[in-house]
């Protein structure tokens, strides 16, 4: 059977003549997470039971293109290639289907004025953004996954020793790979001690400084989304804001909450974001903004002025009475399983390795809009 790996697929999909990604899972998994730009033909069920069903709704796609057959985990859709290659199409079979998107990673520069280089580690299926500051021939990473080879791509890339992992918060749509990766390096696990709750980590406070190389990083705790949320401040030319500061959206307040790990309230929480966010909004107006997801299919760098972001996000020009009632009272579905995700990022609960790209799979809902 024909197949092309998902790091195949994100590579075609950058040119403008790139295949036609067909995606036969039944329409509402299509519509709660797919590959962008992808044509759902929902045969999942007749491909299963009777391939030969499958046949008609398959005969009208058009012949003068490669297409790729998506679904779950590469399975189904291996019954799909071979129908439309009976009917004379040219077609492969994304291997391991939206799990294996969910793998891909990309990287590249942020136009950024450090002494330095800053790298945005982008992960397209999953809405998540990372990030490797280099400077003097030292390293930091930023919020990595648990896919930890694309750092150790990227520091020798830049022929650079780390010295350092940060996680801006808990996260509750993906599971970090930052303690594993400093126990990889022998190097500090940087995180917050309010989300910190069973894991062995160096605890970061507000107002703090980390250098790395050349370059100084100040802690800023903003919490809100977590009550361990913290942006880091790189020089006032980049800001690192987590799930605090989205481009055209905040970080959502009732995860923690609702994953049973903070004592506190949703009404307390937006308050508390909306100070938070008050910080952050008295940086320099040419900061970049860098948060830790987008929730499109990421393409790096991804990243706006903090004055940019003023203009583009409504969240940001209400009131505190407004700001609270709104996050508070309009809730948008959760990421998948964030309850367990969140729990394992605070230390509270240990995933298997083999469960983890099924607990990850899903798309981002991190963000309050």
């Amino acid at each position: 059977m024909q197949e092309l790996s998902p790091a195949e697929l994100g590579e075609q999909l950058q040119d403008d003549d790139g295949p036609l990604v067909l995606d036969i899972r039944h329409e509402e998994d299509f519509q709660e997470w797919h590959i962008p730009g992808s044509r759902n033909v929902d045969v999942y069920d007749e491909l299963t039971d009777n391939p030969e069903q499958a046949i008609e709704p398959l005969s009208v796609l058009p012949s003068d293109e490669q297409i790729v057959t998506v679904c779950a985990a590469g399975v189904v859709s291996q019954t799909a290639t071979a129908v439309l290659r009976e009917l004379g199409y040219d077609a492969v079979t994304l291997t391991d289907g939206m799990n294996g998107w969910s793998r891909v990673h990309r990287h590249a520069e942020v136009p950024v004025d450090v002494d330095g280089a800053l790298v945005q580690v982008a992960r397209p299926g999953k809405g998540c953004l990372s990030h490797v500051l280099v400077s003097d021939g030292e390293a930091a990473v930023f919020d990595p996954s648990h896919y930890l080879d694309e750092y150790d791509t990227v520091l020798d890339e830049y022929d650079a020793e780390l010295v350092g992992v940060f996680d801006t918060h808990a996260h509750a749509d993906h599971v970090s790979g930052a303690a594993d990766l400093a126990d990889r390096h022998d190097v500090p696990y940087y995180l917050h001690q309010k989300d910190a709750l069973a894991v062995d980590a160096t605890p970061v406070e507000d107002g703090q400084t980390v250098t790395v190389g050349s370059l100084d990083i100040e802690v800023v705790h903003t919490p809100g989304h977590s009550e361990g949320s913290v942006s880091f401040d790189v020089e006032g030319a980049a800001l690192l804001t987590g799930d605090t500061l989205f481009h055209d959206s905040v970080g959502r307040v009732e995860l923690g909450v609702e994953a049973g790990i903070e004592d506190a309230d949703v009404e307390g929480n937006a308050a508390t974001l909306y100070e938070s966010l008050q910080r952050l909004l008295d940086c320099p107006d040419d900061a970049l903004v860098l948060p830790a997801h987008d929730p499109g299919s990421p393409e790096p760098p991804v990243a706006a002025t903090l004055a940019e972001v003023r203009e583009r996000n409504d969240d940001l020009g209400r009131d505190r009475e407004a700001f609270v009632e709104e996050l508070a009272s309009d809730i948008p579905d959760h990421p998948p399983n964030f309850e367990r995700v969140k729990r394992t990022n605070v230390g509270q609960e240990s995933v298997p390795e083999d469960e983890l790209a099924e607990l990850e799979l899903g798309p981002n809902n991190c963000a309050a809009e």
